[in-house]
């Protein structure tokens, strides 16, 4: 591959490491490629945020590519991670710290995977308060970490799979496909509350976007090497 190739246009999977965001991926990835082929300025955007705290699949464009990244942003999503029951957080992650716990000696394994039933098809999810999306022209978080109250609309999304693959309480791993605009963090709360307890997100991972799949995803190292064979 070379500069121009890149300048023209290519689809780059990395798969995202733990605590970095997807504009460090993204500046990372950039950097690079004007390192190797000394490129004063090249287009690079990725397809879809993932947050600090998941890992997994991030489709990276440049150049003329990056004018498809709205077409990758609205494909189906498939998701990996773990749930922590009996306890909630208000970020719904491990952003936050534990807010409320719940005792989980009652919750059966038949009671946790009848749960998954009552969000598939498409439903109704509340984003988070500590997110990135605007009201009013401000950041969710910055009203949460404000301590600030604020009304947040609901919004339609559409869950095709939801599986409990491993259940070892209070942890309870899951496998999700989803439609874009889907809050993961709010699923775990909400799954939480289906239960009569509480639940949090405690691991994340992006395995597939449409037809791109994390297996053939490159580590920011992996890209850099690959960029020099």
């Amino acid at each position: 591959m070379t500069g121009e190739d890149y300048k023209e246009g290519q689809v780059i999977l990395i798969d995202k490491p733990l605590e970095w965001t997807s504009f460090q991926a993204v500046n990372k990835v950039r950097w690079l490629i004007r390192k190797q082929f000394n490129i004063k300025k090249i287009k690079v955007g990725h397809a879809g945020t993932l947050d600090p705290l998941a890992t997994g699949l991030l489709i990276i464009c440049s150049g003329k590519f990056t004018k498809q990244i709205e077409t990758y942003q609205a494909q189906e999503k498939e998701y990996t991670g773990t749930f922590t029951l009996g306890a909630t957080t208000p970020s719904y992650d491990l952003e936050t710290e534990i807010d409320q716990t719940f005792e989980t000696s009652e919750l059966t394994s038949e009671k946790i995977h009848a749960a998954t039933k009552q969000f598939l098809g498409e439903i109704q999810q509340q984003p988070p308060v500590f997110s990135a999306l605007k009201k009013e022209g401000k950041r969710l978080y910055e009203y949460a970490r404000n301590g600030e109250e604020v009304a947040i609309p609901t919004r339609s999304v559409t869950i095709s799979e939801f599986e409990i693959t491993k259940i070892d309480l209070p942890k309870v791993d899951f496998r999700v496909v989803c439609s874009k605009g889907t809050y993961i963090r709010s699923l775990a709360n909400d799954f939480g509350k289906a239960l009569n307890n509480g639940a949090h997100l405690s691991a994340l991972r992006r395995t597939k976007i449409g037809e791109f799949s994390v297996e053939k995803a490159l580590g920011i190292s992996e890209f850099e090497d690959s960029l020099t064979s």
